[in-house]
């Protein structure tokens, strides 16, 4: 039998050894971690307080947003701590727990944005009866089934995680706890964990893929039919900024994830993780309010009643 030894402490190798560069990487990850967690702080209140926004599309999104604030402090905070504290050591424990939270948000996510395409499609295909199909039950069943499904998905190749063994080295060669790094340095033979992982992933986003195509499909043929460009472009202008969120979520975990093996290089993939927990949680507050007049309108009362309010 294999003497193998107990890991209790992994090493996350960070992104770059050059001072002037880290410090550049804080200051911008700091930044774009305070803006993500302010913009979509300010969506969320926004969604709370203003009776215009007490619709299911807003439930919706106020609800993105709020795993869009989970899934950035999973990662970015304690990516921060390492660089300014030089401590770039993480438990056993630690690091299972960040890439649980990792996973099972990044992958309600998909559902969530699966859910608002099938919203769009009730309000724009049959808005007579729009109330009467998203209602509030409908709306909560909606936003627990994501989360259910998603933990369905992710507990069982977690589960099979704990049965890994470190023999040779304990250096992750990542910023965070990421599940092809880790795989990349145990000494278990992983073939079959990444197929049932890469089958799960592939599963998840063709499905989620298909229903928001589809509710799109069916979007897009209903308003092609509208009698009015005014009509048309309302329309669209509703739609647009759920497709670019779309766009960008999918792209860039199909970059990262959809590999063959996650024994190959994990350079590249480093910097477009980077690039997915800081600054995709910064653009998807201002895509969605740079766009919505409601939203905007909202944050004006807001600002307008906050001054008032400093007045008296």
């Amino acid at each position: 039998m294999k003497n193998y030894t107990a890991i209790t402490t992994f090493i996350l190798v960070g992104l770059t050894d050059d001072p002037t560069l880290q410090i550049l990487l804080f200051i911008f990850l700091f930044l774009t971690y305070l803006l993500s967690v302010v913009g979509n702080l300010t969506i969320i209140t926004l969604t709370l307080v203003d009776s215009h926004l007490k619709t299911p599309m807003y439930f919706f999104l106020r609800n993105f947003s709020i795993l869009e604030v989970s899934f950035t402090t999973v990662c970015i905070p304690r990516f921060l701590y390492t660089m300014a504290s030089g401590d770039n050591t993480v438990t056993y424990n630690a690091c299972a727990t960040q890439l649980f939270f990792v996973v099972v948000l990044g992958a309600t996510e998909f559902f969530l944005l699966t859910a608002m395409s099938y919203d769009r499609y009730v309000a724009i295909c049959k808005p007579l009866h729009y109330t009467t199909i998203m209602n509030n039950k409908v709306c909560i069943k909606f936003l627990i089934g994501c989360y259910i499904i998603a933990l369905i998905i992710v507990i069982p190749p977690f589960g099979m995680g704990f049965e890994l063994k470190f023999c040779d080295s304990n250096v992750i060669d990542h910023f965070g706890c990421d599940a092809a790094p880790i795989l990349k340095i145990t000494c278990s033979d992983t073939e079959f964990i990444e197929r049932f992982v890469l089958i799960l992933a592939v599963l998840t986003l063709l499905f989620t893929l298909v229903c928001v195509i589809t509710s799109y499909t069916y979007i897009i043929r209903t308003i092609l039919k509208f009698p009015s460009a005014q009509q048309r472009k309302k329309a669209f202008s509703t739609c647009s900024s759920h497709i670019i969120v779309v766009s960008i979520t999918y792209g860039s975990c199909i970059f990262i994830y959809i590999k063959p093996s996650a024994k190959e290089g994990v350079a590249i993939n480093k910097v477009v993780s980077v690039l997915t927990t800081s600054v995709a949680p910064v653009m998807n507050p201002f895509i969605y309010t740079l766009r919505n007049k409601q939203v905007i309108q909202a944050f004006s009362d807001m600002i307008k009643r906050i001054a008032s309010l400093s007045k008296n």
